[in-house]
């Protein structure tokens, strides 16, 4: 059944408290990423300036909605040693943070007894639910808008177990 799902500009515009990311994939295939990923595979070299094209219009997004006073924490769930798309989001993470997020890494063998949902999510507000859903190769297969109070129970408590096991960008080493 399709559905109009709103941008993230518009969901986290929304956000009055709290917008959560959880991310569950070892790699991701999002159309937006290949340049930046590409160069990175070549060179070593991540595009880090806050401004560029690349990042400009997402650290705008978060700036405004922290500056409203909503938190905004990304937890990812990694195995290790890590694959080269996680290497490139860490090395891309302190633009993250930069720009207001909050950000920690969980091994996955330490995920085994968390009660997960079977798909990455926003959750803002502790009650709207943004899926994100992509294909077997990691390319985005479309959101999906979801106000269960049930799902939105297994997102919040999914999302504070691992926060609470993860570890802070700053302190977490790639293996």
């Amino acid at each position: 059944m399709p559905q109009n799902v709103p941008s993230f500009a518009e969901l986290l515009d929304g956000a009055r408290r709290s917008a959560v990311h959880l991310e569950m994939r070892d790699a991701y295939g999002v159309a937006g990423e290949a340049d930046d990923f590409g160069r990175w595979q070549e060179t070593g070299e991540r595009d880090t300036d806050p401004e560029s094209p690349y990042w400009g219009s997402w650290t705008s997004l978060i700036r405004r909605t922290v500056a409203r006073g909503v938190v905004v924490r990304r937890a990812r769930i990694v195995s290790e040693p890590v694959s080269d798309y996680i290497r490139y989001e860490h090395a891309g993470t302190p633009v993250n943070i930069e720009a207001g997020e909050q950000v920690r890494w969980l091994p996955r063998r330490q995920a085994s007894d968390i009660a997960l949902p079977g798909n990455d999510f926003w959750l803002l507000d502790g009650r709207l639910i943004r899926w994100n859903h992509f294909t077997g190769g990691g390319a985005s297969g479309g959101g999906e808008i979801s106000e269960d109070p049930a799902a939105a129970k297994l997102c919040a408590e999914a999302f504070e177990a691992v926060w609470e096991r993860a570890i802070p960008h700053e302190d977490y080493r790639i293996s």
